[in-house]
């Protein structure tokens, strides 16, 4: 699954779909309104324009936020784990205090409930001390947190570089990326 909240980051989100697409897996995607408003922000493109364009590359499902009944909110609903690229504060101060309002929070504490993967990406900074406990909150419960840092002994050599290193970085930490299959042939 993938969840896309209202915090900077519609460059990644692109890259990690493009990615997981590229590995054929299959994706439920969810995203939240103030996640469209700033994809629309940032991108000059309507979510919903890029959502069609996902789905016309590959198996995309897309979930409306009010639809609190959708598959992905059950934890009998099979996923492997869930990324939420960007993650803004508010959306991990929902899942940390387990008062989430929308599908994209219910998906992810299902994710929780059921000890599958859920990793996310958070996009703030500084980072304000209810910031960190919400998110030492999500870690402690088994979250991971994987901020949107570059890894600049790469020496990338441009943004692209920068952004489809983060998006491999998500895929791994979530499990769907070769490297990991190949380490761990037993899991799928």
């Amino acid at each position: 699954m993938l969840g896309i909240s209202g915090a900077s980051g519609a460059v990644l989100t692109e890259a990690t779909v493009r990615a997981l697409q590229d590995l054929d897996i299959p994706l439920e995607v969810v995203c939240s309104d103030y996640g469209a408003l700033m994809w629309h922000q940032e991108t000059d493109e309507r979510f919903s324009d890029a959502a069609t364009r996902w789905s016309a590359r590959g198996r995309v499902t897309m979930h409306r936020p009010q639809d609190v009944a959708a598959p992905i909110s059950s934890g009998s609903y099979p996923t492997r784990g869930m990324a939420i690229v960007p993650c803004s504060m508010a959306t991990v101060g929902a899942i940390a205090s387990g008062a989430g309002q929308n599908l994209l929070h219910r998906a992810a504490d299902v994710t929780l409930k059921e000890k599958r993967r859920l990793v996310v990406v958070p996009r703030e900074t500084p980072l304000s001390l209810i910031h960190l406990r919400n998110l030492t909150s999500l870690a402690e419960a088994g979250a991971v947190i994987l901020p949107p840092d570059p890894a600049f002994y790469l020496r990338p050599d441009s943004v692209e570089a920068i952004v489809d290193a983060l998006a491999e970085r998500i895929l791994y930490a979530v499990g769907v990326t070769p490297r990991v299959a190949e380490a761990h042939a037993w899991t799928d």
